[in-house]
């Protein structure tokens, strides 16, 4: 059996200067996968951002349906949703180093594309591939930083990933407003704005370029040797010795839902779920609070400004997750933005002060939390279907930001606010019950640890 192994010990000396070496060797290496992998949360945030404001630009050039403008509004969203189910299972099968490369370099070629597109029908197709790409990276980055970072900086660069993404969000809503304030509207600005997203894909590949294969994958797939010479070469000690502590996975994609998976597939998907279905009714209180404040700017500037406010949100989350624990940082979140929301429900012509207050514990509070939903998903299921549980959970989540976005304003139409942010805090709530049931508590654990949270209750 192989978790009886151990691997050999670093052959770059028994000194302690050559051990000093090699850890900070393999700091500066675990950094870089953090920083590689990281990549594509930015490049989702700034493909996100950008077609919100290049796309009534375009639509104008192409003289768009609201049908068309609606589905290319949403297909990045759609593609994400496929490119989580069908790459998180790849990436699994084949290994995390193909396709970590293979995602962005698909991206740069469709988002090049889009430069020359004359038809709404084909632009709908690049932004649904390039999607499909970004999905697929959620997938895979999650599982690289876990396999290869140590206990202690695993959950700092997984719950930066957010940080990445909130960034990429800002930088690239900031730069086009800034464009479009400069140049004016034009058929080439808005082509020279969709395009931009190939940039920082640019730059992320070749930073990519010469990763490893993840040994924990290649141990889990029998191919010992090779395991243990980048186990070696690129993972601190107690890394090497814990890749062989994971039993090897067998069954693929169907392990989600097998008795001792099912628990954790459920879990990851609920609270990934709950936490961003009720972002979307933030919206709806943006121009009060802009008014309350006093501040002169139109609803792209405030949408801007939002972003900000969850950018040092999710930037405290990733500082503090070690500290606060995992399980504390979810269920606290839950509990506090379900009753900011419920408050705005229940005195829904509450002074600007309270509203502002409200609107920035839930801004705050849910930016921190969002930080575990890379982080979850990739610390507690096994290698076997890391990627897919991580691919399978983001599919999910996007079927709440489907819901969410399409019964807002039916619900705000006919019902008023108030209903709105009744049933935002009821699926806050929801998940804070299924996390105080079902959330591990994984920090400051080896990853053959804590992927065997959450075992199966059998009955006696």
């Amino acid at each position: 059996m192989i978790r009886a192994a151990t691997i050999p010990a670093d052959q770059t000396g028994q000194g302690g200067s050559n051990s000093s070496a090699h850890k900070r060797k393999t700091d500066r290496f675990q950094l870089r996968v953090a920083v590689c992998a990281s990549g594509g949360k930015f490049v989702d945030g700034w493909i996100l951002a950008v077609i919100g404001i290049a796309l009534p630009l375009a639509s104008f050039q192409m003289g768009m349906s609201p049908l068309w403008e609606g589905l290319i509004g949403a297909s990045s969203l759609i593609g994400i949703f496929i490119g989580g189910l069908l790459f998180g299972w790849l990436t699994d099968l084949v290994g995390r180093r193909r396709m970590f490369t293979l995602t962005l370099a698909i991206f740069l070629i469709f988002s090049a594309l889009q430069f020359v597109v004359h038809d709404p029908g084909w632009l709908f197709v690049l932004r649904l591939v390039m999607g499909i790409a970004v999905g697929a990276d959620y997938a895979i980055a999650g599982a690289l930083i876990a396999e290869f970072s140590s206990r202690e900086k695993r959950g700092p660069y997984l719950a930066g990933m957010l940080v990445w993404w909130y960034a990429g969000f800002a930088v690239s809503a900031i730069g086009s407003l800034l464009a479009l304030g400069f140049w004016g509207e034009s058929d080439l600005l808005w082509r020279l704005m969709l395009v931009s997203s190939g940039l920082p894909a640019l730059i992320m590949l070749f930073v990519r370029i010469g990763l490893p294969e993840s040994p924990r994958w290649l141990m889990n797939k029998g191919r010992v040797e090779e395991a243990e010479a980048i186990a070696t070469k690129y993972l601190s000690e107690d890394v090497k010795q814990d890749i062989y502590k994971e039993d090897p996975d067998a069954g693929g994609f169907k392990e989600l839902f097998a008795p001792h998976g099912r628990r954790k597939t459920l879990f990851t998907s609920l609270f990934w779920m709950a936490q961003v279905t009720p972002f979307f009714a933030l919206y709806t209180f943006l121009p009060r609070v802009l008014e309350g404040l006093n501040l002169n700017m139109d609803a792209s500037w405030g949408e801007i400004m939002m972003y900000l406010v969850l950018l040092i949100g999710s930037a405290a989350g990733a500082l503090l997750v070690n500290r606060v624990g995992r399980r504390n940082m979810l269920i606290v979140p839950f509990a506090v933005t379900g009753v900011a929301l419920l408050i705005l429900g229940l005195w829904p012509t509450a002074p600007a002060p309270i509203v502002i207050l409200c609107f920035l514990t839930f801004a705050i509070f849910n930016s921190g939390s969002n930080v575990l939903q890379m982080l979850y998903p990739s610390e507690i299921f096994p290698t076997g279907i890391r990627a897919s549980g991580v691919g399978f959970a983001a599919a999910m989540s996007r079927v709440g930001s489907a819901v969410g976005t399409f019964l807002l304003p039916i619900v705000l139409v006919n019902w008023g606010i108030t209903p709105v942010m009744f049933i935002s805090a009821a699926i806050l709530f929801g998940g804070m019950i299924v996390s105080m049931l079902w959330a591990p508590e994984t920090t400051g654990k080896e990853l053959s640890e804590s992927t065997q949270s959450l075992p199966v209750v059998t009955k006696s």
